[in-house]
């Protein structure tokens, strides 16, 4: 049984054990436009990559401090990542 039932099943992550055993390179999700994204940085260590759980879209955390728009649909999703900041303006 889950500690924390289906809620991080929305949401697929996946870091690379070391900076030299990265996963290969996926297709990046194609930019959102100015103003129609919401900003996070990952604190990480490591590559992240995570999928929207609304829209599906690929979002690549390619190292510490990395800042991506983020679809304002996977916002409050992404929110709950431990090593994930929404950046206000």
């Amino acid at each position: 049984m889950s500690c924390c039932g289906n809620h991080r099943q929305q949401l697929t992550r996946r870091e690379a054990a070391t900076p030299g055993g990265a996963a290969p390179p996926e297709p990046a999700a194609r930019p959102l436009a100015p103003g129609n994204g919401v900003l996070f940085a990952y604190y990480g260590a490591n590559e992240l990559v995570l999928n929207g759980a609304v829209s599906g879209r690929r979002y690549r955390f390619a190292e510490r401090g990395a800042r991506l728009a983020i679809d304002p649909r996977d916002a409050p999703a992404l929110a709950a990542h431990p090593r994930l900041r929404r950046i206000t303006p």
